[in-house]
């Protein structure tokens, strides 16, 4: 299996290496609650000594309703990440949805993220790739919902025909077999491994109950936050590289996705777990 590193900033994902958290909020509500976010894993993986690179979104294209609340764009949301990057020095994921983000993303993301429902759309892989590895930086492409783990080998085809290089991380977050769940099947983390691209497990999304948000009558996704640690936990015993993790200082007040984020203060518990587990196996 390949190893991928990010030169600039240390940080190396792949057998051997330490496990990397990918973590933040869901969404950028506003500029204090991601500097508090980033502020607070920044102190407990630097306690802990675990790479870290600060998640958030600029939009959120995928919504179960017109009405939900989708981030402040790309412009008010580079500035906000780029803010972050700077005040903490952090590298800095966040995903896009459409070609046209990609140089501009590029230039602020160390790790640019491909959304699941958009895996296999061939444009925004490609321009994504290209800006990405011309600014030095990864991608993150999380597996679609509807994909098996060895369907991946053509999105990583893709991309090295693209580039000429390996620089994809696969991303597990369950599969939907309909009726408002997703279901994870930890055998995909080695499967997807085989196919010689480090895999993360996005425990946060896994847990999602799409248009299943009893507060909402269905016009959001509900979620089971009680188990985004029992997935990360088994994900990381199974052998999975990283983890991708979402906090909200107030779960319950979050403007997205509320249901299936971590209540921030529970960071430090759950990421010395996830360490233990990852040193013994």
């Amino acid at each position: 299996m390949a190893v991928l590193s990010l030169p600039n900033w240390n940080i190396s994902i792949g057998t051997g290496r330490p496990l990397v958290v990918i973590a933040g909020i869901n969404v950028i509500e506003d500029l204090d609650l991601a500097l508090l976010t980033a502020r607070t894993l920044k102190e407990v993986t630097t306690e802990l000594g675990l790479p870290f690179v600060f998640k958030a979104s600029f939009d959120k294209a995928n919504r179960s309703s017109i009405n939900s609340y989708r981030g402040p764009g790309l412009e008010k949301g580079l500035e906000i990440l780029g803010a972050v990057k700077a005040e903490f020095n952090l590298p800095i994921c966040t995903d896009i949805h459409d070609a046209d983000q990609a140089e501009a993303v590029a230039q602020v993301a160390d790790i640019v993220q491909i959304p699941a429902f958009l895996c296999r759309q061939t444009d925004l892989v490609v321009a994504a790739a290209k800006a990405t590895h011309a600014a030095g930086g990864l991608l993150h492409v999380k597996k679609g919902q509807f994909l098996a783990p060895w369907d991946c080998r053509n999105i990583l085809d893709k991309i090295k025909e693209a580039v000429g290089v390996d620089m994809t991380i696969l991303c597990e977050r369950g599969v939907a077999f309909g009726y408002n769940n997703l279901v994870v099947d930890m055998l995909g983390i080695e499967d997807m491994q085989n196919l010689g691209a480090p895999v993360t497990m996005d425990a946060t999304h896994a847990v999602q109950l799409p248009g299943a948000n009893p507060k909402s009558n269905g016009a959001s996704t509900g979620g089971r936050r009680s188990g985004v640690p029992i997935l990360a936990k088994a994900a990381v015993a199974a052998g999975v590289d990283g983890v991708f993790l979402e906090f909200h200082p107030d779960p319950d007040r979050a403007l997205c996705d509320g249901p299936s984020c971590l209540p921030l203060e529970s960071a430090r518990g759950l990421l010395k777990t996830l360490q233990a587990i990852h040193a013994v196996r």
